[in-house]
């Protein structure tokens, strides 16, 4: 005989364990099912463990710099092991913390692959469960095209290149996308040569052209091959093609980081709808099986942690019948490199291609008081403001330089909130902050 909940929840990432959270907050009887460690690929194999690995980047990178500050140091060394042992501290930690949150909101918590039968059950280590409703949360897997030795003990993905322990000397990275250009910025800032080959003719696809083509000259250690198709990969390195031309770039070891494919096993006999970039749901995370919902980059509606969440919540709210949907227009992003750079809404591109008249102001962060005295005049910074020229609703930002990660939140409550250009003139910024220029960025049209 199954056991019966209110909800099954099948993985316990960022999507899959606030889920389970929130509906045992509200008193349902819930099912956590995760088949490695909690947290998913983001506390363990992603967001955290590179943030953690960059920031000790940043310490060294800045250790080396400090004179220009008054501050000399003698001697500045960077030493992986310690910083591999700070990583797994901090992975560790938040763990422990995720484990406290389904304790604390009585979730039942089962370790095992699960898998769904044509009736709706849910299957792990050979038992049955039902649940009136499921979230099916089991994120996705680093995707390694057919390339010619891919699968050389040479190549590894964000998985295997956050276990090394011992730092290569020359790293090749396969794609210029979120993962690659971290990986890229923290291998370079601790002295290892790094070259990155990308098919596109620019990098970081979500960003302003103008912007990425900035972040990719300020990351001066990394060298940045676009429009390349990498054709083949040996133990000495890899082949890409580029103008007709067959290139080598020497390497002793291979990062792929070209996407990422949604985790499906275990439901492709369920009777869910599964289309190419996973899961397919509505607005409001429901499949086309009824109590069913696919949440996280499983549904390849948004890659991003935050998006996984914010799905949980609409998800369980529906639940728990209380009228929600998804909104995809805000979502920000953020990449934490040196210098972090962050965006949301739409690029320029993107408006134009959408036949939005669209108005410009780009403001540059050295002439912002608090960036000056923290960063100096020839460290980049911009803030590019794109807003409707009919209505003067904002439609996007773009930052690079300064804590951009942590400026952005604001923008996407501007335009959550559809506010115009005159609004945003009345909101009153402290001073100095480097978020300043959003506000500033306003006064130029």
């Amino acid at each position: 005989m199954s056991e019966e909940y209110d909800l099954i929840v099948i993985g316990a990432g960022p999507g899959g364990y606030i889920a389970a959270e929130r509906a045992g907050a509200a008193g349902k009887k819930v099912l956590l099912i995760e088949e490695n460690e909690m947290g998913g690929e983001c506390t363990n194999h992603g967001c955290i463990p590179t943030k953690s690995l960059l920031a000790g980047a940043k310490h060294y990178v800045h250790a080396l710099e400090s004179e220009k500050f008054g501050v000399t140091t003698t001697e500045a060394r960077y030493d992986l092991k310690t910083a591999m042992a700070w990583k797994q501290e901090t992975i560790e930690t938040l763990r422990a913390g995720i484990a406290f949150l389904m304790k604390k909101n009585k979730v039942v918590v089962v370790k095992g692959a699960a898998s769904m039968n044509p009736d709706r059950s849910i299957s792990v280590n050979g038992k049955h469960y039902n649940g009136r409703n499921i979230i099916i949360a089991t994120g996705s897997s680093p995707a390694v095209p057919p390339i010619p030795g891919a699968d050389g003990e040479n190549v590894l993905t964000n998985r295997g290149i956050l276990a090394i322990e011992k730092l290569p000397k020359k790293l090749a990275i396969i794609g210029g996308g979120v993962i690659g250009v971290e990986f890229g910025c923290y291998f370079s800032s601790i002295g290892v040569d790094v070259t990155v080959i990308e098919m596109m003719d620019e990098i970081l696809p979500m960003m302003d052209n103008e912007l990425a083509s900035v972040m990719r000259k300020a990351l001066k250690g990394v060298e940045f091959i676009n429009s390349a198709k990498v054709t083949e990969i040996t133990k000495k390195g890899v082949t890409y093609e580029k103008g007709g031309k067959s290139i080598d770039v020497q390497a002793d070891m291979i990062l792929m980081a070209v996407g990422r494919r949604p985790n499906l096993d275990g439901f492709k006999d369920s009777g869910l709808d599964i289309t190419r970039g996973g899961i397919k749901v509505d607005e409001k995370m429901r499949t086309n099986l009824p109590g069913v919902y696919a949440i996280g980059d499983v549904n390849g509606k948004s890659q991003l942690a935050h998006s996984a969440s914010r799905m949980a919540e609409v998800a369980v709210n529906n639940i728990l019948g209380k009228e929600d949907k998804m909104r995809y227009n805000a979502i920000p992003w953020a990449l934490y490199t040196l210098p972090e750079a962050s965006g949301c809404g739409m690029t320029e591109k993107e408006a134009k291609e959408k036949g939005i008249p669209v108005k410009i102001a780009s403001v540059q962060m050295r002439a912002n008081g608090r960036f000056l005295a923290e960063y100096g005049k020839r460290e980049p910074g911009l803030c590019k403001v794109i807003v409707n020229a009919e209505t003067g609703v904002l439609l996007g930002v773009n930052l690079i330089g300064g804590v951009a990660s942590e400026m952005i939140p604001a923008v996407a409550t501007m335009i959550e909130s559809e506010l115009r250009v005159e609004e945003i003139k009345e909101i009153v910024f402290p001073h100095p902050a480097v978020a300043e220029v959003i506000r500033d960025a306003m006064f130029e049209f």
